[in-house]
């Protein structure tokens, strides 16, 4: 469960500092609800050595490049077993069950809102492409909304999530300033990165992280469900 209720994003006058004319999103918890197959294939994997994943660890790993991730995964947890394995084990266990994924509450009609009145939005995932395209697969339709996806194995993404470059390289697709760009987050270092893009953040907690670890964020909600096209400056 959530550490605590994240504040409720108030339609009566809450408002950003500044304005927005671009949107980034970052994707899974966020957009499609694919945390959970996360949770699940590396639970299988390292229940086989008597330890826990829960958000204790998951907290620190997601929004991280994957290599990265497991890094902490089998340091934190002293795994017998190397970072890379670990990502081996769970690739096909994790493909297997991606294409099953749904979308987030309000994902949908918030970015169909956007779309309809002109706000170009852009993907900017630390998922690899393949990944992507796995996680994608019953969603093409509303996919195709995005002016831009931006994926953590694209050649421009020097470094990942905590670093900006993901998202500096969304903006440079959409054709944005990063000042004017508003992203929606799930995660610290997905907070971090918009963040050190000069980027404006609106936090939506996966259910179980520690809402305090995502304070920095311009707005905390608890769901896409709670905005309004015209909670982020936009007319309704």
């Amino acid at each position: 469960m959530l550490a605590g209720p994240p504040p409720a994003c108030k339609r009566s006058g809450m408002r950003l500092a500044r304005p927005v004319s671009h949107v980034v999103y970052d994707m899974d918890g966020l957009l499609l609800d694919t945390e959970v197959f996360y949770t699940e294939v590396t639970q299988r994997i390292v229940g086989r050595w008597g330890k826990v994943f829960d958000w204790s660890v998951k907290s620190h790993m997601v929004g991280r490049p994957a290599i990265e991730s497991a890094r902490y995964l089998v340091a934190t947890l002293d795994l017998p077993i190397t970072a890379e394995e670990y990502l081996r084990e769970r690739e096909d266990m994790l493909a297997e069950l991606m294409p099953s994924a749904e979308p987030m509450p309000g994902a949908v009609a918030l970015t169909q809102a956007l779309h309809a009145r002109g706000v170009p939005q852009a993907v900017a995932t630390s998922s690899s492409r393949r990944f992507f395209d796995l996680k994608t697969t019953r969603h093409h339709d509303w996919f195709a909304l995005f002016a831009a996806v931006v994926v953590g194995d694209d050649p421009r993404v020097a470094r990942g999530k905590p670093e900006p470059d993901i998202f500096l390289v969304a903006a440079r697709d959409l054709g944005a300033d990063p000042a004017s760009c508003l992203v929606f987050e799930d995660a610290p270092a997905g907070l971090a990165a918009a963040r050190a893009a000069g980027m404006q953040v609106v936090a939506v907690p996966y259910p179980g992280m520690d809402v305090a670890r995502l304070a920095a964020a311009d707005l905390v909600v608890g769901s896409l469900l709670e905005l309004s096209v015209a909670d982020l400056g936009f007319e309704s």
